[in-house]
């Protein structure tokens, strides 16, 4: 895992979202934006962490900073956990981690005694030109959005 680091430039992306639509970090251009890696979608852990944007997302888009939140997720399972969640944000899947991989977040982890590759849960703030302009990966579930609101209010 080579991760990325604040002042590398963020790699433009395109995937599908819950509305199975093609989003692309490109058209965020100008906004700051948080890619948010997550593992799975209505597991404990990230649904604890999406409802803390979901409820977080007037304060965000007073600081202009869009939520992306990515995963493994087939596109078919995120529309039921935005619905289900009722998240205000877009969630993107990766399927085949090719965007976890550019971001230096897929690789290996233990869980229970076993090792597995998979997504860490890290995000990354890439401020209106396309740079990473902080890295979050340090923070539990339920206090992701709170971390984030406080680095922005500096």
């Amino acid at each position: 895992m080579n991760r990325l680091t604040a002042g590398d430039t963020a790699p433009n992306f395109t995937l599908q979202d819950q509305n199975d639509q093609a989003v692309s970090l490109s058209d965020f251009s100008g906004k700051k934006v948080l890619v948010y890696f997550y593992p799975k979608a209505m597991t404990p852990g990230c649904t604890v962490q999406a409802q803390g944007l979901r409820d977080s997302k007037t304060l965000l888009d007073d600081k202009n900073l869009v939520v992306l939140g990515i995963s493994p997720d087939p596109q078919k399972r995120l529309p039921k956990f935005a619905d289900k969640e009722q998240l205000n944000f877009t969630l993107l899947s990766d399927e085949d981690h090719q965007v976890a991989d550019q971001f230096g977040v897929w690789g290996p982890k233990k869980f229970m005694g076993k090792e597995y590759d998979g997504i860490h849960r890290i995000s990354f703030l890439i401020d209106e030109s396309g740079k990473v302009e902080h890295v979050f990966d340090k923070f539990k579930t339920k206090d992701h959005h709170q971390v984030v609101l406080d680095y922005l209010n500096g």
